[in-house]
């Protein structure tokens, strides 16, 4: 049997902690060592990047990794794949070509391309196709050591090693879509080792200080066990990997460009002391699309917080808004959202915990609207305003914000192919097969036998006896919830519905909402459109990206049976 691929990775983010790569590549063995920089929000910060200096537009972080790592990488045959590329992949190519110059080490040096398509969307400061992991296979069989890209899936960084190790072709989609669930784990980094995981209380103290970085152990059927380096922090169990999983995705058919994994055929079983197995994963002919994230300046914002302090706080907050409405009546900004928060609490025993929090949030096209005149209305009120009148912070000139979306096109449209070191190019056809993507039939709820037919219950938190995670895909959220034994699965199914998700979440009770159910995870999954906007730069919300979305829920009471508790 064809030894496992040991691909770790050491960035879930464009900011990750910078001594991961250091880290992963000291802690144990390794075959391929990935880094995923590349978010929504990210490309806009390299697009503005780009707009002063065309030579930039990719993540700098990566090559200072690189100038500590690169001669400890190339001793230990770890090939390094990542899309820090970013906006411009053949200038970080270059740049780490010329940085291997300077340290003497032997390495080749490939990139992918063809993601870019901003000329073809005049306004947009970044417009970039979702590419799949097959330039990047095409990159190593042709011996390339460091492989970087731009925009491709985040699971592309696993399934491209994967294909060009086990000589996987393009329509093995089982064995893709592993690959892909793999990749999907890896990702996030950390979050698959305990990291930002609804049960962190239940380990020791200090275990989650410092988590180490995951690393999947692939085999040739497709099939995994996830782990870490032995001796580094955190941990990983069907909890964490589940977690995980559920991480900003939405219904059974995970779409990418090499194929469609099926979530509900995953199956996770605990393989000894942090390793889990992830095996059952079928796949299915891609999508006839390809997703295109567009970026774009969306106008500009401003925000001041008024502190509300002791009593009176309704009434005060009531007092300001009049204020600041008629301030602001000569040129009003076409956007204007208050949010009163209510941390405040009485007979407080510091001055803040007896203080509540009054947002208020411009947004319009012109920066004026949003700049000089709102921090004008808002300072004069200094000393003609409620009692103890004062503010987080002076409101500043009014900062552009972004608007994501995202549009689709046919494979063909776009010109995918891999660079090598020796400046040949490799193009990547588009795929031979696709299907349509449409919803699974909803699966057959598990029954509800003794003993959790009607009997005692309390009111208690969800978050007893269910786990959850919440991120941002454009505007839409999701929550995806699990339980983690059968008897709180069998109730959970039953009890949250959409209705109740709606009742418990009153913020999406006037949106669309979508249940998932995924019964070999025990879990939910519910996908909230439009809840954040124009996306994560817009900043439409407190919790622009829904990362706490799942902690809310879990925090939400329930009538949950006693026998559960």
């Amino acid at each position: 049997m064809t030894a496992a691929l040991r691909i770790g990775n050491a960035s879930g983010f464009y900011g990750d902690r910078f001594d991961a790569l250091r880290e992963m590549l000291t802690g144990g063995e390794l075959d391929v060592l990935t880094g995923d920089y590349l978010a929504e929000l990210t490309m806009l910060i390299l697009a503005r990047d780009r707009r002063g200096d065309p030579s930039a537009g990719y993540a700098r972080t990566f090559l200072r990794q690189l100038e500590e790592c690169l001669g400890l990488a190339h001793e230990q045959g770890v090939r390094i794949v990542a899309n820090a590329g970013g906006l411009n992949p053949a200038g970080l190519a270059g740049a780490v070509r010329e940085l291997a110059g300077r340290l003497g080490v032997p390495v080749r040096v490939a990139h992918v391309e063809g993601d870019d398509l901003t000329a073809r969307y005049p306004g947009s400061l970044a417009a970039h196709a979702y590419l799949g992991g097959f330039g990047i296979a095409a990159c190593l069989r042709e011996g390339a050591d460091i492989v970087v890209t731009g925009r491709v899936t985040d699971a592309a960084l696993v399934t491209g090693p994967a294909a060009a190790h086990f000589g996987w072709a393009e329509t093995e989609y089982d064995r893709l879509a592993g690959a892909v669930v793999a990749g999907h784990v890896l990702e996030c980094g950390t979050q698959a080792t305990g990291g930002n995981y609804a049960f962190f209380g239940e380990r020791p103290p200090g275990d989650l200080l410092r988590p180490g970085f995951p690393l999947a152990e692939l085999h040739e059927d497709g099939s995994s066990v996830i782990t870490k380096h032995p001796g580094t922090g955190g941990f990983v169990d069907v909890g964490t990997v589940t977690a995980q999983l559920l991480y900003e995705t939405g219904g059974a058919r995970y779409a990418g460009p090499d194929v469609t994994a099926r979530l509900d055929t995953v199956r996770l079983t605990q393989d000894g002391p942090d390793r889990v197995r992830i095996d059952g994963v079928r796949g299915e002919a891609p999508p006839p699309t390809l997703k295109v994230g567009l970026n774009r300046l969306g106008g500009f914002r401003n925000e001041v917080v008024f502190v509300l302090t002791g009593l009176d706080v309704e009434a005060k907050a009531d007092l300001v808004k009049e204020q600041m409405t008629g301030a602001l009546a000569t040129s009003p900004p076409a956007e204007v959202r208050w949010d009163l928060a209510r941390t405040d609490r009485p007979d407080a025993d510091t001055e803040e915990t007896a203080s509540a929090l009054l947002r208020l949030v411009v947004r319009d096209p012109g920066q004026e609207a949003v700049g000089r005149a709102l921090s004008g209305a808002a300072i004069e009120l200094a000393l003609a305003s409620y009692p103890g009148f004062h503010v987080m912070a002076p409101p500043g000139k009014g900062a552009p914000y972004g608007v994501f979306e995202d549009v689709y096109i046919p494979h063909g449209a776009v010109d995918h192919a891999a660079v090598l070191h020796d400046g040949r190019r490799i193009t990547v056809g588009p795929p031979h097969d696709t299907a349509v993507l449409a919803d699974v039939p909803e699966p057959e709820l598990p029954e509800l036998p003794e003993p959790l037919e009607p009997g005692p219950a309390r009111r208690t938190p969800l978050g007893l006896i269910a786990g959850a995670r919440s991120g941002d895909k454009g505007g839409n959220a999701n929550v995806g919830v699990w339980a983690r034994d059968d008897d709180a699965w069998r109730w959970l199914a039953h009890e949250l519905t959409v209705e109740r998700f709606r009742e418990l979440i009153p913020e999406a009770s006037a949106l669309p909402v979508t249940r998932h159910v995924l019964p070999h995870l025990r879990a939910l999954n519910f996908v909230v459109e439009s809840l954040l906007g124009e996306g994560v730069a817009a900043q439409a919300r407190f919790d622009p990206q829904a990362k706490a979305l799942g902690e809310w829920l879990r925090s939400r009471h329930l009538d949950i049976p006693e026998v559960l508790l």
